[in-house]
């Protein structure tokens, strides 16, 4: 299922992205030269926390066959074409 997929790589994605940051906290002698990169690494976790919530709300839709899962679905296309927006090279 498409949908487990999407949620197993935003899932993956978050928790990469998690662990950076606080890799990040683990290296105060660093601090100076990481803090322009924890305002994008914040934003990015955010995405992603949001991107793996629509994903996983889409998903238990489709398995338990709720009615809300097309509207479930829509909103993590759109999530997903706002990630791709943001983050496409300019």
């Amino acid at each position: 299922m498409l949908i487990g997929i999407v949620m197993g790589s935003t899932l993956s994605i978050f928790v990469a992205l998690a662990l950076t940051a606080i890799v990040m906290l683990f290296l105060p002698e660093h601090a100076d030269r990481f803090a322009e990169e924890r305002g994008p690494l914040l934003r990015a976790i955010a995405l992603a926390f949001v991107l793996t919530s629509l994903a996983a709300t889409s998903f238990i839709g489709e398995i338990r066959n709720r009615a809300w899962r097309a509207a479930a679905h829509l909103a993590l296309l759109t999530a997903l074409a706002f990630a791709g927006w943001l983050y496409w090279p300019r």
